[in-house]
């Protein structure tokens, strides 16, 4: 009886999110200030916004993996910003008409140019300027 109770359960959590937030008050010899701090943890796995960050600080997906060596077809989007350690130039956001996400994430330096294209949270292309495209 214990096994289906559990099984309602991860059902129910699956795809949850919480957000939380707060803020305090700290007073020192300069007066009192307020302070805040907000965090998000998901169940799912984390996303790009359109700002170029995650959108989730942790993530509690059991599928959640070490960071990867390289980037290489099947990484997140996230798991790119961490290798690439640096925001990107521009991310966008749509879907191809079959109900999957797709972004397109930009890095721009000068003299070069990279272009990594993710459908349903995965890289299945790079697009690098003089150089053989990369698929998956």
């Amino acid at each position: 009886m214990k096994v289906p109770v559990a099984l309602a359960l991860a059902a129910a959590l699956a795809g949850c999110s919480v957000d939380m937030g707060g803020f305090s008050f700290v007073s020192d010899e300069r007066g009192t200030r307020s302070s805040s701090a907000s965090a998000r943890v998901s169940t799912q796995e984390a996303m790009l916004t359109p700002e170029g960050e995650c959108s989730a600080d942790v993530s509690l997906d059991p599928s959640t993996r070490p960071l990867p060596k390289e980037i290489a077809v099947g990484i997140t989007e996230c798991e790119l910003v961490r290798l690439k350690a640096k925001r990107p130039t521009d991310v966008l956001i749509g879907d191809n008409g079959r109900g999957q996400r797709e972004v397109q994430v930009l890095y721009s330096e000068p003299g070069n140019r990279e272009i990594y294209l993710f459908t349903d949270n995965r890289l299945s292309r790079i697009v690098k300027p003089g150089q053989p495209e990369q698929q998956g």
